[in-house]
């Protein structure tokens, strides 16, 4: 048997029981893997519906170009779709996703526009309004909307839900999935609670997105809006496909505690999965109270890790948030185990000459050069002699004729390994700021540092 194109494989993802991270909750606690379907995310069977429903409506029509705001799993699945369908993509998305997404959804063909996360939504510069104007003005487009388009939901109420309910026997009593567009909860919710009213349904929102208030009190609270980092749950409007009448609980999850658990589940399951997965078995563990001996949960797994390798599979962007510490030594290690001393800059104005003096007087091999008190580059040995050997005159002109770029700053919390890595012949140091002072690392520092 064969399928006559890859858009036939979405779907019929496995469901995979979890047996060591969920050891406190008495139930059984099964997690839906739709890391299996071609584009590696559960958006692949929403996408496929709403091109298909638009095509029957009259609204995409051949050739025609398909404009939407995505964090990159939705624009996977309808890049992948547009390919064999004969379509072209434009897609706008935040600067506060992976740039592993942006790239996949480049591997198809589609442009992608990248927009500030940090402005309301009826900013002209955000990512909602930013493809609603590309649709007007790009002809023969049409805009998905998977937030509003209720064939977003459909697709998960025909497909994903009748998956769960077979493959749990009817058994299933909670389900668990994190709240973005809503369309996967609110699909899922409608047929399961159609087939058993008792199923208990748990949204996972994030600290920074509006839902779980909203649900509790009715009231839409802009000042429960600020940034986060977890990425494909929360939002700050109402998407007309979160059916908050389905869902029964919304639990909140913290940035640290989502990037942390998604770690958790590849360490502990061997499942390589996703931020919101990591957000959504990190919220049902605090909901474990809930769960009784001889109950089913099933939690959404969305999509696969490989999206987010710089982020939460990455231990040095995980420590510059302050969410990961570990035996390894760090920047402030370094500089606590170094002799304190006043770092020595020097004004792009002053002469190279005097650079010279300092840099004999003091015995030290490079400085970072300063204007109004800020590092702007830095001048080294190597830099002087190469000038003075083409042009000796150059003696009297100031440091800035021959600064280059300044030494990398990095963060406290940065290892040792990447440290070590950023310093080579190029690059002999790097500079950190320490409680508003800034300190230098040099490649004698970190040897000094691991022989104390």
């Amino acid at each position: 048997m064969w399928y006559n194109n890859i858009l036939e494989t979405i779907g019929n993802t496995p469901m995979v029981k979890l047996n060591t991270i969920t050891k406190d909750i008495p139930a059984t606690v099964l997690a839906k893997i739709e890391t299996t379907n071609p584009g590696n995310s559960i958006k692949d069977r929403m996408a496929l519906k709403m091109i298909e429903d638009a095509e029957k409506n009259g609204l995409l029509k051949p050739g025609g170009t398909i404009i939407e705001g995505t964090s990159g799993n939705t624009g996977m699945g309808l890049a992948i779709a547009a390919v064999i369908k004969g379509y072209k993509c434009i897609f706008t998305s935040t600067d506060k996703q992976s740039k592993e997404k942006f790239d996949a959804l480049r591997a198809f063909g589609a442009e992608v526009i990248v927009c500030p996360t940090n402005v309301d939504p009826e900013d002209p510069r955000s990512y909602y309004s930013v493809s609603s104007r590309l649709e007007r003005e790009v002809p023969n487009s049409w805009k998905p909307n998977q937030y509003d388009n209720l064939s977003n939901s459909q697709a998960h109420y025909e497909q994903t839900a009748p998956e769960i309910w077979e493959q749990t026997e009817g058994k299933i009593t909670h389900l668990v999935a994190g709240v973005g567009t809503g369309g996967t909860i609110s699909g899922i919710a409608k047929y399961l609670k159609e087939k058993n009213p008792n199923i208990k349904v748990i949204g996972i929102d994030t600290y920074g997105s509006v839902f779980k208030k909203y649900k509790e009190t009715g009231i839409f609270d802009k000042e429960e809006i600020y940034p986060y980092i977890t990425e494909g749950i929360g939002e700050d409007f109402l998407p007309q496909n979160v059916d908050f009448s389905l869902i029964d609980h919304f639990e909140k999850v913290t940035d640290k505690d989502a990037a942390l658990m998604t770690r958790e589940v590849a360490l502990k399951e061997g499942i390589f999965a996703g931020n919101s997965t990591g957000s959504a078995v990190a919220g049902a563990l605090q909901l474990k109270h809930m769960f009784r001996e001889g109950d089913v949960v099933v939690i959404i797994f969305p999509d696969h890790g490989s999206r987010y390798m710089a982020k939460m599979y990455n231990e040095d962007w995980l420590r510059e948030r302050g969410f990961l510490k570990d035996e390894k030594l760090t920047a402030k290690d370094i500089i606590k185990k170094k002799e304190r001393q006043e770092i020595i800059t020097i004004d792009c104005e002053k002469t190279i000459l005097e650079a010279i003096n300092v840099i004999k007087s003091l015995n030290i091999s490079q400085i970072p050069v300063t204007q109004k008190g800020m590092v702007i580059g830095k001048i080294t040995e190597s830099d002087i002699l190469d000038a003075l050997l083409e042009n000796p005159a150059l003696k009297s002109y100031p440091v800035q004729t021959i600064a280059t770029a300044p030494f990398p700053f990095v963060d406290v919390n940065t290892s040792i390994d990447r440290i070590s890595a950023m310093i080579h012949k190029d690059n002999i140091a790097v500079l950190v700021e320490d409680q508003g002072d800034i300190e230098i690392i040099t490649q004698y520092d970190i040897i000094n540092a691991i022989s104390a």
